[in-house]
């Protein structure tokens, strides 16, 4: 169930790769190939290690529900209630988290727990990550 509205993030230099990329069904999280460490929001350093070699690598696309909430506010025009914000883990590395919605599963069925995988919504040339159940 996807939204018929949504803020969609101004592209640049820094975050064009991680917008973009669900084009080829991909997630991509900047990575650093000297601690091997995934940097999430993307930086051009590696606050782990501090290495400068990091670039784009993508992921499973599998995660966990960390936590989530049910919306019942629809805070914008044509926006369909109720539905969940969740907190995602990514299965590559326990403190990536992405807030996005859960998709194709009812609002009162997400828990926390809850194995999900990447499905992208496409609006031009951003492609949103949001999870639907395993």
């Amino acid at each position: 169930m996807s939204q018929p509205w949504r803020p969609l993030p101004k592209l640049d230099d820094e975050n064009r790769f991680f917008w973009t990329s669900g084009v080829d069904g991909k997630l991509r999280f900047m990575h650093c190939d000297a601690c091997d460490y995934f940097i999430h929001p993307p930086a051009p350093v590696c606050p782990k290690c501090l290495g400068q070699k990091v670039e784009p690598k993508a992921v499973s696309g599998k995660g966990t529900v960390r936590t989530f909430t049910i919306n019942h506010q629809a805070f914008a025009p044509g926006l369909k209630t109720p539905y969940a914000i969740a907190v995602v883990n990514i299965a590559e590395q326990d403190d990536v988290n992405l807030t996005t919605n859960i998709v194709d599963l009812e609002p009162d069925a997400v828990q926390i727990g809850l194995r999900v995988e990447v499905v992208f919504e496409a609006h031009g040339e951003v492609h949103v990550p949001l999870f639907k159940p395993i």
